[in-house]
């Protein structure tokens, strides 16, 4: 049976987000993942789970400046210090509350700098990251990005990723699969899920088109969620989809499960 954890940037946007942990937990989730804790004290945040008996399943290192529409640090070559700092701070807030996977949104590609370099800052960066949070004993993942969404995103397939990590090197990095940006760039979900298993350690699910809840555009979920379960994904699949209308009333295609 699948995990499904409650993505609280996306849902229940009606409300206030420290009140989304207990509307999470009555809909029947155990765990919970958002963009970003770092608006909020990490002990307040870490009340909100124990208080709902939720489990943190994910958040992002930080990103840079989201409103001025900057989508990772990881690229950018003058940046490097920055994304260093982003790392200590990830691992700070993941140890208070518990995170059990931390995600690198790895950003936009810069324009004027050479593509060397780039990528030379990309390998460099990831090999720092995975370095320190292996002594955090935290797994992290990068994520692959649909160009319609995120347009100028730097990593965008599963053969980019699986690339990139074979020259990071490192023993703790995986991929955070999210099908509704791999429908969009690839499709061929299941094969795909099935033969990068070992390497992916977060799922993310909305349906497409409109990134809404399963059930509402072109993807099989009965089909993709039961393939994922027979090969014996163990991890999380985080609800990271726009409701069509409001999040309770799109969540009749979680009674199944």
């Amino acid at each position: 049976m699948p995990k499904f954890a409650a993505n609280l940037t996306m849902l229940w946007n009606e409300i206030d987000f420290l009140d989304r942990f207990e509307k999470a937990a009555k809909a029947g989730f155990t765990g919970v993942e958002y963009l970003f804790p770092y608006a909020y004290p990490a002990e307040q945040l870490k009340e909100k789970l124990e208080t709902n008996g939720l489990k943190q399943a994910l958040h992002n290192l930080p990103a840079g400046d989201w409103a001025k529409g900057e989508r990772g640090l990881a690229v950018l070559p003058d940046r490097v210090g920055e994304f260093q700092d982003s790392v200590g701070k990830g691992i700070e807030y993941a140890k208070v509350l518990g995170t059990e996977t931390l995600n690198v949104l790895v950003g936009l590609t810069p324009a004027g700098v050479p593509a060397e370099k780039i990528h030379e800052t990309l390998v460099s960066n990831l090999k720092f990251a995975a370095a320190e949070l292996k002594k955090a004993g935290i797994p992290f993942v990068a994520e692959a990005i649909n160009t319609r969404d995120i347009p100028g995103f730097h990593l965008t397939g599963t053969k980019q990723s699986m690339a990139l990590f074979d020259e990071v090197g490192a023993d703790d990095i995986f991929l955070q699969y999210d099908i509704y940006h791999m429908q969009i760039m690839e499709g061929d979900l299941t094969p795909t899920i099935r033969a990068l298993l070992p390497r992916i350690k977060h799922i993310q699910l909305a349906d497409n088109p409109g990134r809404g809840e399963p059930g509402t555009g072109e993807i099989n979920y009965p089909f993709v969620l039961k393939a994922i379960d027979d090969a014996g994904y163990a991890g999380w699949v985080g609800c990271e989809y726009k409701p069509k209308t409001t999040t309770d009333e799109g969540l009749g295609w979680l009674k199944a499960y």
